[in-house]
């Protein structure tokens, strides 16, 4: 395990994991309980010889646990590396790992102090309890190329980037605040079809006067949905148009209006791009979407505890 100083300096210093002090102590003093629960329940249900709690202590604690959970998913670090760092195993890591990341993805995306939003649904009834506008879209993460021979190797090749990718679906607000992030498909997928498999349309059927902002690539949701997913004018094809630039023009400059709107979700997939193991993920493909959903937290957290700092006053002025 490592010392004190070198668990100080990683919590402190923000290049490392990402998170701040405060979202650092909130995560432990959350999940610190609920990890200890499921230890002791795994204790618990099966047949002992010797009591609970006797026999070797465990030399990597939970605060470390934790720690080498975020450094792996900010910077993508290997489990070796890890071990070194951490003073244990490489076993110890990867079982370490594999018991945080699904607490991390089960807290969902922290929105305000107590609420947190975990599922679609929840996205939706939030939108439409604040009256905000939401934007989607998809972004694919490459993955690793399945084994060769293996049945349905294809469906992970992506149309747009003709590499092996699982596509995920991303939700902001108009603030670009990160709402969901989830709903995990191969990168074959449409756009429009993973929406439609998340259960998109049938949440917006029981809704009024909501509106999601979406890009091309979700053209049609706007008649199933009443109008309540926006997409931008089709591209005008056809000949002649030339004789007419005064319709070109505004299509034109409806199209822009429409991509300013949308640039919000676009610097909230940026932000998830920062984290190493959403730029590449060279895990297991079942990890991935854990993996999403911790890093969404994650984020999450770190949005809605960041405190811009207020301009400077006027010279003369003290309130």
């Amino acid at each position: 395990m490592v010392g004190t100083a070198a668990r100080a300096l990683i919590v402190s210093e923000r290049r490392i994991t990402g998170l701040s002090q405060v979202v650092i102590a909130d995560l432990v003093a959350e999940l610190g309980p609920v990890w200890q629960a499921r230890r002791d329940a795994e204790l618990c249900d099966r047949p002992r010889r010797r009591a609970v709690g006797a026999g070797a202590k465990y030399k990597l604690v939970f605060v470390d646990r934790l720690l080498a959970t975020l450094v792996h998913l900010r910077h993508g670090v290997t489990h070796d590396v890890l071990a070194c760092w951490f003073g244990v195993d490489r076993s110890t890591i990867t079982r370490a790992l594999g018991e945080i990341r699904p607490l991390l993805a089960d807290r969902g995306c922290r929105v305000a102090p107590g609420l947190r939003l975990r599922t679609l649904a929840d996205v939706i009834a939030h939108l439409g309890a604040t009256g905000r506008t939401g934007i989607i879209d998809a972004t694919e993460i490459r993955v690793r190329r399945p084994a060769a021979h293996r049945r349905g190797r294809n469906r992970f090749v992506s149309g747009k980037s003709r590499m092996n990718a699982m596509k995920a679906l991303v939700v902001t607000d108009d603030r670009g605040r990160l709402l969901f992030c989830g709903e995990v498909r191969a990168g074959s997928v449409a756009d429009i079809t993973q929406a439609r498999d998340a259960g998109l349309v049938d949440l917006l059927a029981d809704t009024v006067h909501l509106e999601i902002l979406a890009d091309a690539g979700y053209q049609g949701l706007a008649a199933q949905t009443c109008g309540q997913v926006v997409t931008p004018p089709r591209k005008r094809r056809g000949k002649n148009l030339e004789q007419v630039q005064w319709l070109m023009a505004h299509h034109e400059r409806a199209r822009f209006a429409h991509s300013s709107r949308r640039i919000p979700v676009e610097h909230g997939i940026a932000h998830l791009k920062n984290w190493r193991t959403l730029a590449r993920h060279h895990g297991h493909r079942h990890h991935l979407p854990d993996t999403i959903r911790a890093v969404a937290g994650l984020l999450s957290d770190q949005q809605a505890t960041h405190k811009r700092k207020l301009p400077a006053l006027p010279a003369g002025r003290t309130t």
